[in-house]
């Protein structure tokens, strides 16, 4: 149970205290002992926080990212530092046998979401907001990366977006962040690994002891059977996706990488670079109108496809919100704000903290102590809350969410994802990005909410 008061200065301190703690020099690990490397979109919410306290650290932290990206333009999900006991590690993903991928660096064979240009632009604004080197230093590390940058979200648009219909396509549910979401259980039902994959014992059930809180043995073993079937093409994009059992469509990966086109657009037209912020815009529209066309009218939420089967998957998750992530029809994103204000999500009444979990409670697969099943996570509560000041800025709902979630990470353990009837932290405690969420609530220019019994009132 969360008690007793917290400031936000001391949320703060320690918020900051737990990035330097997991920093290794030139990447921050996403959390000390369970998570010892950098994660792709864990880096991009990492520098979100650090561009509060550090604008060169928040830099360095994405050079990081930049120096593992692959020729075709995929920042790989995870970039590999000096620990060699996490499984699956880079002897796993063998990602030197891919053509395209950065040679002397350790990388694994996929992507993850496109929450980059959001980072991008944060430390660019926090640069000028500090003037003088900070300002220099962001200006130059987006001026020199904005190629980098673009290439990223071409590759997006094109080799995981083939048929140009607005939806961005993933071939292992890592790719979406939401490894064992109920969204994916029936495509999962289909992918049954062959009598020639080696596996070994697992890294994360060492550090996370209660296996109620984590995927199962038979979902790492569908997982890994994935990973086999890429590397035995050597991360060919186009071979890939004739090989593997899993081919579906990420809704909420679509409308990330909407918002982020734009972000990066305008970015681009602040360089000058005109042409390429018009094609970003192009993008942009498209990525949207991809996430709109799959809105389910019985439900209002968003709907990924298996592209294997064509079925369209009607499934009760966050990711339901991409529209309300991207926007672009009123009527469906009014539809998906009283929808999540409401009782099956924020509003449910037996929630500790009033921020959105993983799935609803009472809906098929919901588990509320299993990783993406239930659980409530803090950079998806930034996420929407930023979405939404985006979109609405001043609006009750962002409000709520930001003041919610602060009250959720006052126990100061920072946890990878919570409870949400108890609010009790589970996965790994000093997790980087709930950290770096909690700096940017608490330190970007923005009203500052009042923490004083954050740990008394329940719900």
């Amino acid at each position: 149970m969360v008690t007793g008061n917290v400031s936000a200065e001391l949320m703060a301190a320690r918020a900051a205290y737990i990035l330097r703690a997991n920093d290794l020099g030139e990447l921050t690990t996403a959390a000390p002992r369970l998570y010892p490397h950098l994660w792709s979109w864990d880096a991009a919410f990492v520098a979100v926080g650090l561009a509060t306290i550090s604008v060169p650290r928040a830099i360095a932290e994405l050079r990081t990212l930049l120096r593992a990206q692959w020729r075709t333009g995929m920042l790989p999900h995870i970039v590999f530092g000096p620990d060699t006991s996490y499984f699956p590690g880079a002897d796993v993903w063998d990602s030197a046998r891919a053509d395209a991928a950065p040679r002397g660096v350790a990388t694994s064979g996929i992507c993850q979401p496109p929450v980059h240009a959001v980072a991008v632009r944060r430390i660019l604004d926090a640069g000028r907001r500090n003037g003088g080197a900070d300002q220099l230093a962001a200006e130059q590390f987006v001026a020199g990366t904005f190629d980098q940058w673009l290439a990223w979200y071409r590759w997006l648009a094109t080799a995981r977006d083939p048929a140009r219909r607005g939806l961005i396509e993933i071939y292992h549910s890592w790719e979406s962040g939401m490894d064992n979401s109920p969204r994916w259980d029936l495509a999962y039902a289909n992918v049954v690994p062959g009598a020639d994959l080696l596996t070994r014992p697992r890294h994360d059930v060492h550090h996370v002891t209660d296996a109620g809180q984590r995927p199962t043995d038979a979902d790492y073993r569908r997982y890994l059977w994935l990973v086999h079937q890429m590397r035995s093409v050597g991360y060919d994009d186009d071979l890939v996706r004739d090989t593997v059992d899993f081919r579906m469509t990420d809704v909420f990966m679509s409308a990330i990488a909407a918002v982020a086109a734009e972000e990066l657009a305008g970015v681009g037209e602040e360089l000058g670079r005109l042409p390429e912020a018009r094609e970003l815009r192009g993008l942009a529209d498209r990525f949207r109108a991809g996430v709109l066309s799959t809105v389910s009218a019985r439900t209002g939420l968003a709907r990924d496809q298996d592209l294997r089967t064509g079925a369209w998957l009607e499934v009760d998750s966050v990711a339901g919100f991409a529209a309300l992530l991207c926007g672009g029809d009123e009527a469906v994103v009014e539809r998906q704000l009283r929808l999540l204000a409401g009782p099956q999500w924020c509003g449910h009444p037996g929630l500790r903290f009033a921020v959105p979990p993983s799935a609803p409670p009472g809906s098929p697969g919901f588990a509320p102590r299993t990783y993406w099943r239930g659980p409530q996570w803090p950079m998806m509560n930034w996420l929407l809350w930023w979405a939404l000041e985006r979109q609405r800025p001043g609006g009750d709902l962002a409000a709520q969410i930001r003041s919610e979630a602060l009250r959720q990470l006052a126990d100061l353990s920072f946890g990878e994802y919570y409870e949400p009837f108890t609010g009790e932290p589970l996965g790994s405690t000093q997790q980087s990005w709930s950290a770096a969420v909690a700096l940017d609530w608490l330190l970007c220019p923005q009203d500052q909410p009042a923490l004083a019994g954050a740990g008394s009132a329940g719900r």
